[in-house]
């Protein structure tokens, strides 16, 4: 009997997936494989933790594992893929597949297939598969570049719409909110902390400025949207770039959605959707979010590569 083992290594966490052909065994949750995010003793806890773990709950032996499928973000950096590489291999048997954390969620979406896959969790990248196999993206390049739609866009966004209210006269909740939730007692705390260096974790505020915006805060409102259109902006030029290659000119890629953003913040998904449709009536958007390591299982079960 064969095994496969399904990674997708986040940036605060980790989620594994063991399975035989058919059936899956066992999931487990552990803190992040990714050295960017953790030192290498950290990383390494984490991973025995997880293996040891799915042995537990499964009786499965990491040695009698066929495949291995990773998915995470930063796969071309040399200090995450160098360690990844080295430490399954040390402790699990079998073939390693290293992948992109979109494209193992392409994989849940569409299998291998053309489509669209918007992902916005803590950051947001746009993904898409041509017909022909291959990966185009768009976005993705950091906080400071792009991360339109993501939860430190949306954190950011809001502490800087806060501000502009005040300047215009405007009323709003988020001000107040955002010091509460920080525990800052003063307007000139808030300037200093807001503008500090290291910068604060501005992708905390995003359920603030939800929870503002769904008590009918306008300004909070419209900061949800603008970042759903700009996400939208994103997705059709990948979807541009999939018709353009296609040989039917009228055929419309589907879109998919990742990420805790597009599963839990209904404006933005709301607004991104909204405007895809105006650009393409006849867009299809699959319901739901998908979860990637579906899509890392499906690789690892069939180990179809990318051309």
């Amino acid at each position: 009997m064969a095994f496969f083992l399904a990674v997708d290594a986040g940036g605060t966490k980790a989620d594994f997936l063991l399975a035989d052909e058919t059936t899956e065994l066992a999931r487990v949750r552990t803190g992040t494989i990714k050295r960017m995010r953790a030192d290498a003793a950290t990383v390494q806890r984490n991973l025995d933790n997880a293996l040891d773990s799915l042995t537990l709950l499964s009786g499965v032996s990491m040695d009698a594992i066929t495949r291995t499928c990773i998915g995470t973000a930063g796969e071309s950096v040399p200090l995450v893929t160098d360690w990844l590489n080295s430490a399954f291999k040390a402790k699990i048997s079998g073939e390693l597949l290293l992948l992109g954390d979109v494209e193992i969620a392409l994989d849940a979406a569409f299998q291998g297939g053309p489509g669209v896959l918007v992902l916005a969790g803590t950051g947001s990248n746009v993904a898409g598969r041509y017909q022909d196999g291959r990966l185009t993206t768009a976005g993705g390049w950091g906080p400071a570049i792009a991360d339109q739609g993501s939860g430190h866009r949306i954190g950011h966004e809001g502490v800087r719409a806060a501000f502009l209210a005040m300047d215009e006269g405007r009323p709003t909740l988020l001000r107040t909110a955002i010091m509460d939730f920080w525990q800052i007692g003063s307007l000139e705390l808030l300037i200093e902390y807001a503008n500090s260096i290291p910068a604060p974790d501005f992708s905390r505020l995003a359920e603030i400025v939800l929870a503002c915006a769904e008590q009918g805060d306008p300004i909070a409102l419209a900061v949800l949207r603008k970042e759903g259109v700009d996400l939208a902006y994103l997705a059709g030029l990948i979807a541009k770039r999939l018709q353009s290659a296609s040989h039917d000119k009228d055929w419309v890629p589907s879109v998919a959605f990742a990420g805790s953003i597009l599963e839990k913040v209904a404006p933005v998904r709301e607004a991104l959707v909204d405007a895809l449709h105006q650009e393409f009536p006849t867009l299809i958007a699959l319901p739901g979010v998908v979860d990637p390591i579906a899509g890392a299982l499906w690789r690892a079960r069939t180990h179809r590569q990318t051309p």
